[in-house]
């Protein structure tokens, strides 16, 4: 798989970018997980049909749902499922349910400065340290230093997974650094000897993932296209495209169809995700 590891500068930058400000045919709101595969989606298929203008902006999942509800994207990006609450607001805005398209899947990554000698943690332990009950990296194996959590902002679809997932619905710790988007997470991680955080599996430059144990009992398994797409990588998820039904046509539906057809998942890959398994494409 050709892998490529996005530079923190370019992911920072892509948060605020639009692929045209021209006035677009389809607009993408959503996920800053999402937004940078999005955008190089945009751009190759603008390319191979310049007739159709497309514009990407990230802002967060909660936040995609939100302009889906309003009316304002054609598309939200989303790195967690719908919510019930987002689902009736939709329903309640266009009468519809929102069509669910899974687009890719992630190995969501837990990152640590690359001079951290911590290799594995379990999630038990995650979720000690990111709630704020384990404080020092000598309780988990490493050097004598106060933890600095980061966290993302409590609008991203990512922060609500891995406060489900990992923190069981626990808060985060209350001296947890909120950081705007993933890229400036991990510029802060890099920066920061005693630094952690997470986000997607296609960032972490400057910054090293670590093996993640389901138990104290169980082996550390890494985040890589084996793992997270066999489900032995205890954080994995989907990653989704939702639309409004009424809107699943024309252009946009050709969009939609392009993205989970033969192209689109290779740009997947190409960015560092992992693309559905065969079965799951055409669904």
């Amino acid at each position: 798989m050709k892998k490529l590891i996005l530079s923190v500068g370019l992911l920072a930058t892509s948060l605020a970018f639009a692929v045209t400000s021209q006035a677009a045919d389809i607009t993408v709101k959503g996920s800053d997980t999402l937004v940078v595969l999005a955008q190089w989606w945009a751009e190759v298929y603008m390319g191979k049909h310049p007739e159709v203008k497309i514009q990407v902006t990230g802002g967060g999942s909660g936040v995609g749902f939100a302009a889906l509800q309003n009316q304002t994207t054609d598309i939200a990006d989303a790195s967690r499922p719908i919510k019930p609450k987002e689902k009736a607001d939709c329903i309640k805005a266009f009468k519809k349910v929102p069509t669910e398209y899974k687009v890719a899947v992630d190995g969501l990554s837990v990152f640590v400065n690359a001079g951290n000698s911590v290799k594995e943690l379990s999630l038990e332990q995650l979720a000690g340290i990111f709630t704020g009950a384990i404080t020092n990296w000598k309780e988990v194996g490493g050097a004598d230093a106060a933890i600095t959590v980061y966290s993302r902002e409590n609008s991203s679809g990512t922060y609500e997974f891995f406060k489900e997932h990992v923190l069981k619905g626990k808060d985060f710790a209350a001296s947890a650094q909120t950081m705007q988007g993933t890229a400036l997470l991990l510029q802060s991680v890099a920066k920061d000897k005693r630094g952690i955080g997470y986000g997607g599996a296609a960032y972490g430059a400057g910054a090293r993932a670590i093996g993640v144990k389901k138990d104290a009992a169980s082996p550390a398994v890494e985040p890589n296209e084996t793992t997270v797409l066999n489900q032995t990588y205890p954080i994995w998820r989907y990653l989704y495209n939702y639309v409004n039904p009424a809107l699943d046509k024309d252009a946009i539906h050709a969009y939609l169809e392009w993205i989970r057809g033969a192209e689109g998942p290779k740009i997947v890959k190409d960015v560092g995700y992992y693309a559905l398994p065969g079965d799951l494409q055409a669904k």
